[in-house]
């Protein structure tokens, strides 16, 4: 059987942290993304926004394989 994976997009100030593989992170069924940027070892106080097949979601958000994940830094400036 095939392992789940996402498409994952890093913006801005946390595109340096995006791993080789974005297109195709594998990922384990249930996995949240607090759980995820844990595993990927990128800092949650750093995930500001974060979209789901284009939809806004929560770090509490679980993944099932096949999603479209963006996540973006806070912005500063005005």
């Amino acid at each position: 059987m095939k392992q789940p994976h996402i498409q994952l997009k890093l913006f801005a100030a946390l595109t340096p942290l995006s791993p080789e593989n974005s297109d195709r992170v594998p990922i384990e069924p249930g996995i949240s993304i607090k759980e995820l940027l844990d595993h990927l070892d990128i800092p949650i106080v750093k995930a500001h926004l974060i979209f789901i097949n284009g939809v806004k979601r929560s770090l509490e958000t679980r993944l099932n394989g096949g999603e479209r994940v963006g996540i973006f830094p806070p912005v500063a400036g005005g």
